[in-house]
């Protein structure tokens, strides 16, 4: 199925804002992206994606992602092998090519109990130069009582774990603990982890699901230390949207805007990039109506916000009335934003709905004197 966008602007009339719309909508090139990771099918339901990319001192790009093969999340395990292996990149070339550096089964992440799939990642370094890997996992845990009947059977509870290593391609199983998890039904799932450093302090983003799979927020939690534990500051950073993403708000990515052009005078700003949906199943939508993807699968289109760092909660959507990344294949999925500068380049990959059903991660760049002159430097 082709989706046809319905014909809605997201008027800003902020400098700013509008500098900023028009340079995400230039990176996120639909028609132009490159496949950087493909699935392992050319299939409905065949995923790669929901990672990052972190850049080495030697030039090194190490992308990690998730390979998800066909089946259903709303019908439990049996229907099919959903998230199936984690798997680490290296590229030479810039980020552009990419060879598999290592990978993590199920059964591999499975030490702190058993494992039925796996979700987001994210890369990170730390200050001792070491690296992390954080990974969301469904485990067989059983709901909350007084939730239990909510659960699906074959399904479990999703969490957050970390694990270290001296390199990328060196981080070992053993390493592996818990890092965010909640047993509150408004938040039981946690998944899908952003990773930043602000000086010594490492923030974490991570989407939420309530019990009911009804809709999703992002929770926000930060550590000072390496080794120090995950405080949360809030279940919900990012307020509710009101039209197309009313059901889902999911950061992806945090991007510090650079202070020039517009932004070279008052606070430091970022962008955050976010997944959205109007719900979490499909709709009918009216014949008769201007027809727009909404809802065919989960948190399926992307939308920006922007926030000043000295108050990171006070957000101002970017795409307000309508998402700014849509594909022009398929049901027009387009997800999982992350980018990462390279040398002269801003380069960005993304998960992109295709005809045949499949999204691979794809990825499109700017020269980065491109991304100054769009922020009016």
């Amino acid at each position: 199925m082709t989706v046809r966008t319905a014909p809605l602007t997201d008027l800003h009339a902020d400098p700013g804002e509008a500098a900023l719309v028009r340079l995400w909508r230039e990176l996120i090139d639909q028609e132009r992206a490159n496949v950087a990771v493909p699935p392992n099918a050319a299939a409905d339901g065949f995923w790669f994606g929901s990672g990052n990319a972190a850049l080495d001192d030697d030039g090194t790009v190490w992308l990690v992602g998730r390979y998800r093969d066909a089946g259903d999340s709303r019908t439990g395990l049996a229907a099919g092998a959903r998230g199936l292996e984690l798997a680490l990149f290296r590229s030479a070339d810039a980020g552009r090519t990419f060879t598999k550096a290592a990978s993590w089964s199920k059964a591999d992440l499975s030490g702190l109990g058993r494992v039925t799939s796996i979700e987001g990642s994210a890369l990170a370094r730390r200050t001792d130069g070491t690296w992390e890997l954080y990974v969301a996992l469904e485990k067989d845990v059983a709901y909350p009582a007084a939730v239990a009947s909510l659960q699906k059977p074959g399904t479990g509870v999703w969490s957050i774990d970390l694990l270290n290593g001296p390199t990328p391609d060196a981080i070992a199983t053993p390493s592996q603990r818990a890092c965010l998890a909640s047993t509150e039904p408004e938040t039981l799932h946690v998944k899908d982890p952003v990773v930043a450093r602000d000086g010594v302090a490492t923030h974490l983003w991570a989407a939420t699901h309530p019990a009911s799979w009804a809709s999703s927020n992002t929770a926000w939690a930060v550590r000072t230390g390496d080794d120090d534990a995950f405080a949360v500051r809030s279940w919900q950073f990012a307020p509710r949207g009101t039209l197309w993403d009313v059901a889902v708000t999911r950061v992806t990515h945090r991007w510090p805007v650079p202070r020039v052009g517009l932004f070279a005078e008052g606070p430091a700003r970022s962008v955050y990039l976010y997944d959205g949906a109007e719900c979490m199943r499909p709709l009918e939508p009216n014949p008769r109506a201007a027809a727009r993807p909404r809802g065919y699968s989960c948190e399926e289109l992307g939308g920006a916000m922007v926030g000043r760092d000295d108050d990171p909660m006070d957000l101002r959507r970017l795409s307000r009335w309508a998402p700014l990344f849509v594909s022009p294949h398929g049901t027009g999925c387009s997800r999982y934003v992350t980018t990462l500068r390279v040398g002269d380049e801003l380069v960005a990959y993304w998960q992109q709905g295709q005809a045949d059903g499949s999204q691979p991660l794809v990825s499109h760049r700017l020269p980065w004197a491109r991304v100054l002159e769009l922020l009016g430097g």
